[in-house]
């Protein structure tokens, strides 16, 4: 134990001692780190004072330099002024000279100006003092002297004068007239389009002649529905492949050409189909009267027109005048006037459109009362076209008086179109009217629904309405039909009036 004791306190106490010595030890380091430190910073300043004493010395002779620079600087700017200021003094010495010279020019001018004017008002006063004494010698005021001049000269030499003026007038006219037929010749010339008169019938092709048999039906029932339907006149012959549609209003012909070829082609001939077949052609031949004006204005280049009148322009298709198809003769009109009014130095689009819409009232003349000059101008006064084309349609027919030159050349351009040879043909014109008239007179009564000329005006076949006439007035009318025929048209042989009144009751089965 004691042992063991002693060993401990001898332990503690070599390591009281070795912490003792560690501290001496550490201590004594420390002063001598301690003096070499401030050995080092000694050294740092001693340095640093001698680098700043350095860099003022340089400073020192970098800001003299720079100081010795600014004076030269100041010195090269100085000596640049004095010469700018030099230079400016000389120029406004100079300016002041070039007033001084200005101002007595100026002077001398205002002077010359003045005696210039004294000397023109002694001229004047001279010449006027000159007048008057000669006015004085001569007994004669100037105005009476020019007047005598003249009255001599005439007086002298009038005969010469009216000799030089005849001439001028019968060279002028010779001109004039050389000059006209040359443009109307050129615009002929230019045109030059084919003509081709209209025909009263249209035939239409079948494939056998089975189909001959299933028009005309049963006891003749499919043709009498189609002639009724249509208002044509079916003619049915011996000629092989072909039936002939017989009818002066071509857009009933058309009509019956288009709902022939719809039934030929569908095969059931009943008088059920023929009514449709007959409706469907008419609303192909409104969109075919609606594409034809289209095709026209497009044609002519007039533009900015309304559908409406380009509607009604197209029915001319289907309108003949003397022969001649209408709505051809309207373009061919346009392209003429188009071509002399460009010769002339006219408005041409004013001339154009006023010779395409020349003849528009023809569209509707049978439907409205009045010459087709009259509704024409109606029907584009109502749809807003400007006055100008109004003036150049409305004097075709001398119905109104030339307002403008596009007026005589729409004029010009139809009488060129209408009267080129083969053009028309009177006599189809008269016989035309003549159909018209019949069938007029048969819709002028009442209860007649539709009335249809056929076999050339020798027959007129009239439709009345069952609930607003009996079949006793039925002959009655046939018989006053007849006798208006008698006392207002003149025709050769007679002609049969035929009144059809039926009841058709229609029911259908669910």
């Amino acid at each position: 134990m004691n042992i063991n004791l002693a060993l401990t306190l001898g332990g503690m106490m070599a390591i009281l001692v070795g912490v003792i010595l560690g501290y001496l030890i550490r201590w004594f380091l420390s002063i001598s780190d301690r003096g070499s430190i401030e050995i080092e910073v000694k050294q740092l300043l001693l340095s640093a004072k001698e680098e700043a004493q350095k860099i003022i010395e340089d400073s020192d002779k970098k800001t003299k330099a720079r100081e010795e620079e600014l004076r030269r600087e100041e010195k090269e700017e100085d000596l640049r002024l004095k010469k700018i200021e030099e230079r400016l003094i000389k120029k406004e010495t100079f300016l002041d000279n070039l007033q001084t010279d200005l101002h007595k020019e100026t002077e001398q001018i205002k002077e010359k100006d003045k005696n210039n004017k004294d000397l023109r008002e002694r001229i004047l006063e001279e010449k006027k003092e000159i007048q008057r004494n000669l006015e004085r010698i001569a007994n004669l005021s100037t105005a009476d002297a020019k007047e005598e001049l003249i009255k001599d000269v005439e007086k002298r030499y009038e005969e010469d004068f009216l000799t030089r003026i005849q001439k001028l007038e019968a060279d002028g006219k010779g001109r004039l007239h050389r000059v006209a037929q040359n443009i109307l010749a050129t615009s002929i010339q230019r045109l030059a389009s084919s003509t081709a008169a209209e025909l009263m019938t249209t035939v239409v092709s079948i494939p056998s002649d089975e189909i001959k048999g299933k028009i005309i039906g049963k006891e003749g029932r499919n043709i009498r529905a189609f002639e009724r339907a249509s208002g044509v006149e079916i003619i049915v012959d011996d000629t092989p492949g072909s039936i002939i549609i017989s009818s002066f209003d071509p857009i009933r012909r058309q009509t019956a050409q288009i709902a022939l070829e719809m039934l030929i082609a569908d095969g059931r001939i009943q008088p059920a189909k023929i009514e449709e077949a007959v409706k469907k052609a008419e609303e192909e031949i409104g969109k075919t009267i609606k594409e034809k004006g289209e095709q026209a204005v497009y044609e002519c280049g007039i533009f900015n027109l309304d559908p409406r009148i380009i509607s009604i322009l197209g029915r001319l298709h289907f309108r003949t005048s003397y022969g001649q198809n209408v709505l051809r003769h309207s373009i061919e009109t346009a392209h003429i006037a188009g071509m002399i009014a460009e010769e002339l130095n006219g408005d041409v689009a004013v001339a154009k459109a006023g010779a395409l819409l020349h003849d528009i009232g023809k569209a509707v003349d049978h439907e409205v009362p009045g010459t087709h000059v009259e509704i024409g101008r109606r029907i584009l006064q109502k749809f807003g076209v400007n006055q100008k084309i109004i003036q150049a349609m409305q004097s075709h027919h001398e119905e109104y008086p030339y307002e403008t030159i596009e007026a005589i050349i729409v004029q010009t351009a139809d009488a060129i179109s209408g009267s080129r040879p083969g053009a028309r043909r009177d006599s189809v014109e008269n016989y035309i009217k003549r159909i018209e008239n019949l069938e007029g007179i048969a819709k002028s009564f009442p209860s007649v629904e539709k009335a249809y000329a056929l076999q050339a005006g020798r027959e007129i076949r009239v439709f009345v309405n069952p609930e607003g006439i009996t079949d006793m007035e039925s002959k009655d009318l046939a018989r006053e039909i007849a006798l208006r025929i008698e006392q207002e048209l003149k025709y050769p042989g007679e002609i049969k009036v035929t009144v059809i009144r039926e009841s058709r009751v229609i029911e259908y089965a669910r």
